[in-house]
């Protein structure tokens, strides 16, 4: 278990909050209330007014255990940490920025002064927080028992809600607030949010020092491409951070939840983590069940993070109830219906019932027995080594095979996963059959801890970057075949750059299979894969998270072969070039060239132009004038009848706004070398 972070509150250096800035990362902390009378109400929500009531509503219901999930743990205080995802349904049309808006006000800055720079920031983070498809909410549960209470004690939750999937930051944040909530009420929330209104903006894929009083939080975001286009944030992205290859520091995240404990939470599964890996990747219904929230939670950001480097498409909700409005269209879906692709992280048993007909479940963790010991759930998820129990017909144990294992196993699946409801046992019911083989080179590389905490959780640690090591060189194995239609070009020697690059190749799904029945599957992926491959694709390709991420790489590679192609024409000497043009291939390099000068002065006026677009205008300048030196007299005189053109040409000073026929207009001053970044 991580120990919580020191924290102290000095009144003489408290920060004031800014809402705006605190927005990049938080959209609004919350205090919730379980009242006997009355459930779940909001006693406080910073800043206020920025939840509908219908997701008070949902935050409410969502940031306490299920009752029926509860053990008799008879403590005077039990906290834990879990986290939950809700759609936003009514979310506002009006901050819905596409990407390339939201790109815009992110060049914007860095043309900005300090005081316009604040209010593009402030304007970002309101579309950003109102565009937000999803939410996540973060949540700090303590129930305190006192036999002097009414029904004997009294519960409460410290709520972080926020647009981003930042598990690395919240988490440790929610050890240093929660219990700082409870010993000093309201001014905990007003220091938390002053300090996190400091905090710089999220750089996906970096690790980052967030101060929080006097501790620093040293935490690890998931990588651009893992973040939903959905979220309301565009990032700038590289063909460099998708290249298919491994990183040599296993440490840094390569996709969602990369600090999830899959060993912990899968270790009575492990021979099935491939079953899984090939479930989510397919995008397949799948049902975990757990005995506490941050069990199931642990289960479902762990599972996800099986399938990095790979977009995740596929709903996830780490902790599920019976109060989210989905469940309703859920709940009428009768044997032979199709369920949506999403991964339901629940604690209810009415959930075996009220989605029996889901194809895949998969139950996790131990029930906590009575104790009277304090626990936080944290990386560790909360749990407490225990006997395993109950070895399901598709689960592995760390114990060698036995006749008895046999028997429960036969049992598990003759009763179904309605035997969870008298006693809790590990296990899968699935009648997938996986392509992919369990590799027992990487089973027999993982450490059984045995029963010390403090030896299980840092063998965790290991055994977790070797299966996470593992599952990342899959995925990416089972995504290189894709790799010629990303495949970026450069213009070949004696070419000329200002040239439209050529189209990356068209993909066509039953090209692409034919082509890959032919020459394999590769030497990694057919060791580990039965020879039924070739369907696993023909699933990949109909699912969920195929289409996203394939358009994701083919926008990022798109941008690069546009890159690149810039870069060629800014090095090309225009001079060398036209001593080996005809005259027709002059004249069609003279048009290229005012075609991508005019495009840069487009940018230049939208005020989306990048850092060297100044002196990309001068060199493609130049380069007009280069060209247009060596025509003939007759061609030169029909080209100046143009007044635009004839501006580009003479330098003119004057900005006289022209407009060509099909051309946006252009304002010819913003040539010059003075021209604005």
């Amino acid at each position: 278990m991580s120990r919580s972070p020191s924290f102290s509150v000095k009144s003489e250096l408290s920060v004031k909050a800014d809402p705006d800035a605190m927005q990049r990362w938080v959209l609004a902390f919350c205090i919730i209330r379980f009242d006997l009378e009355q459930g779940q109400l909001i006693e406080e929500c910073y800043p206020p007014g920025c939840l509908s009531q219908e997701e008070e509503l949902e935050v409410a219901f969502s940031s306490f255990p299920d009752s029926v999930s509860q053990h008799q743990n008879r403590s005077s205080i039990h906290d834990c940490i879990f986290f939950f995802r809700f759609q936003r349904h009514k979310h506002s049309k009006q901050g819905n920025g596409t990407s390339s808006e939201i790109s815009e006000i992110v060049d914007k800055e860095t043309s900005s002064t300090p005081e316009e720079v604040k209010s593009i920031r402030r304007s970002r983070s309101t579309d950003i927080s109102k565009s937000s498809k999803y939410l996540y909410g973060y949540v700090f549960n303590r129930q305190r028992h006192d036999e002097r209470l009414k029904r004997g004690g009294e519960q409460k939750s410290v709520v972080i809600l926020s647009h981003g999937p930042y598990s690395s930051v919240f988490r440790p944040l929610l050890q240093i607030m929660g219990p700082l909530y409870f010993d000093i009420g309201r001014k905990a929330i007003e220091h938390i949010a002053g300090y996190v209104s400091l905090w710089p903006s999220p750089v996906p894929g970096k690790l980052m020092e967030l101060p929080i009083g006097n501790a620093m939080l040293k935490v690890n975001l998931p990588p651009a491409h893992s973040l939903p286009l959905e979220s309301g944030i565009s990032y700038e992205e590289s063909a460099s951070s998708m290249a298919p290859f491994l990183p040599s520091n296993p440490s840094v995240p390569q996709g969602l939840f990369h600090d999830s404990d899959i060993f912990g939470t899968f270790r009575g599964l492990l021979l099935q983590l491939w079953l899984l890996w090939e479930l989510l990747l397919i995008g397949e219904p799948i049902l975990i069940i757990a005995p506490t929230p941050p069990q199931c939670c642990e289960a479902v950001a762990s599972l996800v993070s099986l399938v990095a480097p790979l977009l995740c498409s596929v709903d996830f909700r780490p902790y599920f109830t019976i109060h989210d409005p989905d469940f309703a269209q859920l709940n009428a879906l009768q044997e032979g219906d199709k369920y949506p692709p999403m991964v339901l992280g629940v604690t209810n048993l009415f959930f075996l019932k009220a989605l029996r007909y889901i194809p895949h479940i998969v139950s996790v963790g131990s029930p906590a027995p009575s104790s009277s010991r304090v626990t936080i759930a944290s990386r560790s998820t909360g749990r407490i080594p225990a006997k395993q129990e109950g070895f399901g017909l598709q689960q592995l144990s760390l114990k060698k095979f036995s006749p008895s294992s046999l028997f429960n196993a036969v049992k598990l699946r003759r009763d179904g996963p309605l035997c969870l409801m008298t006693e809790h046992k590990e296990a899968i019911w699935s009648t997938y059959v996986a392509t992919t083989k369990p590799d027992t080179s990487i089973l027999n590389r993982l450490i059984d801890a045995g029963m010390s905490p403090r030896v299980e959780e840092s063998m965790s640690v290991v055994n977790n970057e070797i299966l996470r090591r593992h599952f990342l060189e899959l995925t990416t194995n089972f995504l290189a075949p894709f790799g010629p239609y990303f495949r970026a070009t450069t213009p070949s020697e004696g070419s000329s750059p200002y040239a439209d690059p050529p189209p990356l190749p068209p993909f066509d799904a039953d090209d692409f299979l034919m082509s890959l029945s032919a020459r394999g599957v590769g030497k990694f992926l057919s060791k580990r894969m039965r020879s039924n491959w070739l369907d696993l694709y023909r699933r990949f390709l109909k699912g969920p998270n195929f289409l996203p991420w394939f358009q994701r790489r083919l926008s990022i590679a798109e941008n690069e072969q546009h890159r690149l192609w810039r870069q060629a024409r800014m090095k090309t000497d225009i001079h060398l070039l036209i001593t080996k043009m005809l005259e027709l291939e002059t004249v069609d390099c003279f048009n290229a060239i005012e075609r991508h000068l005019l495009g840069e002065m487009q940018l230049q006026q939208s005020g989306r132009a990048i850092s060297d677009s100044a002196a990309m205008c001068q060199k493609l300048k130049g380069d007009l004038q280069a060209v247009f030196n060596v025509l003939p007299n007759d061609m030169q005189q029909l080209l100046l009848l143009n007044p635009q053109r004839a501006a580009l040409l003479q330098g003119s000073s004057n900005p006289e706004l022209t407009k060509l026929p099909g051309r946006p207009s252009i304002q010819v001053g913003v040539v010059s070398s003075n021209s604005p970044r």
